[in-house]
């Protein structure tokens, strides 16, 4: 079998779990906790690596910003035989009392993003493997565990309102690739779980929250440790 064309990634790996995170410089902070780890590709913002973790192979993979990114990832994940997938990325707060570096955990999605549309009609739902979303509730009872919302940008002229309207129906964050995770899974018999750290507060501003991200603010660095950590532990338990 060729390499998929984007992740550059074939079935000669041989590995059936996968994470799979936004930013290509966060697929490195998993080596510490990988034995054996080692770079595979680097193309575009497919950036993998693969090691082992309590005895099982894991591959690591970034897929950028946004749905049609992660979209593709799962799916050429999906052709070289990956069968369960975790997304351990970022996410804004829609309730007052999640603070920073708290993880959130997608129990379902509001897709409101534009591929997942293209997939499926919008009446279908967007959750997680029930084995992988009760793995995590038994490893981090004290995450948030809500309805996150996904969306497709940041800088429309109605998203305060928007906003609003998701968190008064009780949405408990928000990022832009888990309703086209959870709706792949579902269409491609793939075990799919969102653990997001909490990087802005509500109603905060985003430049700020992000920025923490990047320049390594003490909870948020917290938070992104103990999503990689959770992640890796919910894979070893699931079979």
């Amino acid at each position: 079998m060729e390499k998929q064309p984007h992740i550059q990634l074939d079935e000669q790996i041989a590995v059936t779990k996968a994470v799979i995170v936004g930013d290509p410089a966060r697929v490195d902070k998993f080596k510490p906790s990988l034995e054996g780890a080692r770079d595979l590709a680097y193309n575009r913002e497919f950036k993998s690596i693969c090691g082992v973790y309590a005895g099982q192979k894991v591959l690591v993979l970034s897929s950028g910003v946004g749905a049609p990114s992660a979209g593709i990832a799962v799916e050429e994940l999906f052709n070289i035989g990956v069968r369960q997938i975790i997304r351990v990325g970022s996410a804004g707060a829609m309730q007052k009392d999640i603070d920073l570096g708290r993880l959130i955990i997608g129990i379902g999605a509001v897709r409101d993003d534009g591929l997942s549309k293209k997939y499926v009609d919008i009446a279908f739902p967007a959750v997680p493997s029930p084995e992988l979303l009760s793995a995590a509730k038994q490893l981090a009872p004290d995450a948030v565990y809500g309805v996150v919302r996904s969306h497709d940008g940041f800088y429309m002229d109605d998203n305060a309102e928007t906003e609003a309207y998701w968190s008064s129906k009780g949405v408990v964050g928000a990022d832009m690739e888990s309703g086209i995770l959870f709706t792949l899974g579902l269409l491609r018999g793939i075990k799919t779980l969102s653990i997001l750290n909490n990087v802005v507060l509500y109603q905060e501003d985003l430049s700020a929250g992000v920025n923490a991200l990047v320049g390594g603010d003490d909870k948020v660095a917290k938070g992104e440790i103990a999503s990689i950590e959770l992640a890796l532990k919910v894979l070893a338990r699931v079979k």
